[in-house]
């Protein structure tokens, strides 16, 4: 997918509950477990996917799978897993699936009981995927109302800013308001000095890790959109070439995604 496919995926995702009665087709299920694969050997994760996931699930409804997000037990290993395993969600959601990443509220021990995961890996989450209709349905938009209420702006979530922020980087916060965050709580940390942006999490070893991970995909994705090359390193740092604007050619014709 392109820089633009994912910035448009963001718009497009919404936490979702009810899924269609009926399974992923065969051919769609093989096209993720080929992306897990993928991500696992580029990132050094362990990822898994669960055909079948709602044995596992109360409150969601539905036919839907699941992708485990799992590793060792490391802060590093958190944050890469939201980084990552976001990018999965916006690539099914660009591809008209369903998607949820779920942290509780699911029997972990029969997800575990599916995983048959060894001592030295552990389950950090679920993303959970499946066919949905287009509208929400009431449940979802009750909990959107909820969770939403009192959304926290990006200016909220600096501790320092030492300088207004540029005009790339108010747009690449404006993708991390986007983000999912456990109870839409985005509790990131960032902060703005000396022409750099860094992020921490009160609770590194939690899923605030995962959603500093997921933050930093939006971050980087709008901060590119803007002509801005970065990326995260594992201190909390935007590494950027002295935030250098890059030069997209012109587009002279109509763009064809097929």
């Amino acid at each position: 997918m392109t820089n633009e496919e994912y910035i448009k995926a963001i718009d497009m995702r919404r936490s979702r509950r009810t899924y269609k009665p009926y399974a992923i087709e065969s051919d769609t299920t093989q096209v993720i477990r080929d992306l897990v694969d993928i991500i696992n050997n580029k990132a050094g994760l362990d990822f898994r996917f669960i055909e079948d996931a709602t044995p596992a699930f109360k409150f969601f409804t539905g036919k839907f799978s699941a992708i485990a997000i799992c590793g060792d037990d490391s802060e590093k290993t958190r944050v890469k897993s939201g980084y990552y395993g976001e990018m999965i969600v916006l690539e099914c959601v660009y591809h008209g699936l369903g998607t949820c990443w779920v942290t509780g509220t699911y029997d972990e021990n029969k997800i575990l009981a599916m995983l048959k995961l060894p001592k030295s890996i552990r389950l950090h989450g679920l993303i959970v995927i499946g066919r949905v209709k287009n509208k929400l349905s009431l449940k979802e938009k009750a909990i959107y109302n909820v969770t939403h209420k009192k959304s926290k702006p990006y200016q909220k979530m600096f501790d320092v800013c030492d300088k207004k922020l540029p005009a790339y980087y108010e747009y690449a916060m404006k993708l991390v308001e986007k983000a999912p965050s456990s109870t839409n709580s985005r509790p990131v940390h960032f902060k703005y000095e000396n022409g750099i942006i860094s992020g921490k999490v009160d609770a590194p070893y939690s899923e605030k890790s995962i959603d500093f991970g997921i933050a930093q995909l939006h971050f980087q994705l709008g901060a590119a959109a803007k002509g801005v090359k970065g990326e995260w390193d594992f201190t909390g740092n935007f590494c950027t070439e002295n935030a250098k604007l890059i030069k997209f050619p012109e587009n002279k014709g109509e763009n064809d995604n097929g």
